[in-house]
């Protein structure tokens, strides 16, 4: 899709070419005309970055998986690790500026992917600082099945107060 990418900008860059050698025009008008060109380059691009989506992740075989945090207490998120039907398909390292927002409620995409349909194995595994500043490294597994239409996963860290302890939860969203 970058192609799309650079015809759009090469449309632009005619356009405000052709608008400079035009004689007659003032130059206020030139900068309003440049600002227009601008903007609509800029839609452009938008409803191309959406197109591309609907084209890598169509609605009925897509797959998205989400990481939530609950308070956080008892664990620091370092990395998440994704393995989808026994291969490796996301590694990601979380920086404080991510950890803190998902202590804050936030919810992040971890994955974006294409399924076919049937039964599918996620593993996660989760490793951070969890009780007492020692390396803590769980994971969590889940078994679904895959039907025509979007599927999404959450990942949600939380913690069990009665042990002092992380725990970590796969689920499905309706």
């Amino acid at each position: 899709m970058t192609f799309f990418y650079q015809r759009a900008v090469m449309l632009a860059l005619v356009l405000v070419q052709a608008t400079v050698l035009a004689a007659d025009i003032q130059p206020v008008s030139l900068d309003a005309e440049v600002q227009d060109l601008k903007s609509s380059v800029l839609d452009l691009n938008r409803e191309l970055f959406m197109l591309e989506e609907e084209l890598l992740y169509p609605a009925n075989t897509q797959v998205a998986v989400f990481v939530s945090m609950d308070v956080g207490e008892f664990f620091t998120l370092d990395s998440v690790q994704l393995e989808l039907d026994g291969k490796s398909v996301t590694n990601y390292l979380y920086t404080e500026r991510e950890v803190a927002a998902l202590h804050r409620g936030g919810v992040q995409q971890v994955f974006l992917g294409n399924l076919k349909t049937g039964e599918h194995e996620l593993i996660a595994i989760f490793t951070g600082i969890g009780p007492h500043g020692r390396d803590y490294r769980r994971g969590a597994t889940l078994t679904f099945d895959k039907q025509i239409g979007a599927k999404y996963v959450e990942l949600q860290i939380s913690d069990k107060v009665s042990k002092r302890q992380p725990e970590f939860f796969v689920r499905e969203w309706e």
